[in-house]
């Protein structure tokens, strides 16, 4: 393939905005503020599970307490209407007597449910305030990822301004320089690491830094300026300069 030596320089042009798109994308894919909202999604993830099992204790705490208040509720009941037939003196001697052993008994009863009253109430705030707690946590890492997500999108809106501007240049870059070379170009840097042209420097090329044999700086050398040479080891365009050294 041949083309103007100037239109060869031209793709030294071309390579260095496409080497630079390459460091702004892998910039986007690299923000230290996804990795930071990452790290802040698994933790709010970790928190979501401790307030789901501190809500589920205290929903069954709650659930609890209220048929423990019942419980206690009825044997209060029990006991006035108890009492109040006592205090009325209604019945025979044998039945009041029956009436005040069950209301020692009632006594004793109502004692043990609501020592276990007392025991679920402790267990629903201690339930509550872990609900409170994870309920703040989770409040305060939500606000933690809206200021990393918001400093994200503030370095991608940069980038994106810089990649943008970066394509124009490229393109204005590309624009004049043959099809057949450019797309010779494009083909290589697709296989190999984004470098398709690269220069020769003081005998070596600069996009595998192999410096070159003899016999290939000669064929070079010998080459007409406007044939397109590459170098045997990376296959890449190599353009030719006045600091090529030859």
């Amino acid at each position: 393939m041949t083309a103007a030596a100037q239109d060869q320089w031209r793709l030294l042009d071309v390579q260095a905005h496409d080497i630079r798109l390459t460091q702004i994308a892998h910039k986007q894919r690299s923000l230290p503020e996804l990795a930071k909202i990452a790290e802040l999604e698994k933790k709010l993830a970790d928190v979501d599970d401790v307030l789901i099992k501190a809500r589920t204790v205290a929903t069954d705490a709650a659930r609890d307490l209220t048929k423990a208040e019942g419980d206690v509720e009825q044997v209060r009941q029990r006991v006035a209407r108890n009492q109040a037939r006592l205090d009325s003196g209604q019945g025979n001697s044998k039945d009041l007597q029956a009436i005040q052993h069950e209301l020692e008994s009632l006594a004793h009863r109502q004692g043990v449910l609501e020592d276990a009253e007392l025991e679920v109430m402790e267990r629903q705030e201690t339930a509550e305030a872990a609900v409170r707690g994870a309920t703040e946590k989770r409040e305060q890492v939500v606000a933690e990822i809206a200021v990393a997500a918001a400093a994200r999108d503030k370095a991608l809106e940069a980038l994106t301004d810089e990649s943008d501007a970066e394509a124009r240049d490229r393109e204005n870059a590309a624009a004049g320089i043959p099809k057949d070379l450019l797309a010779l170009y494009e083909r290589i840097r697709a296989t190999s690491h984004g470098v398709g042209a690269a220069k020769l420097y003081q005998r070596r090329c600069e996009g595998c830094r192999m410096t070159l044999p003899p016999n290939d700086l000669a064929r070079i050398r010998n080459a007409p300026q406007n044939e397109v040479v590459r170098c045997e080891e990376c296959s890449r365009i190599l353009v030719r300069t006045a600091e090529s050294g030859l």
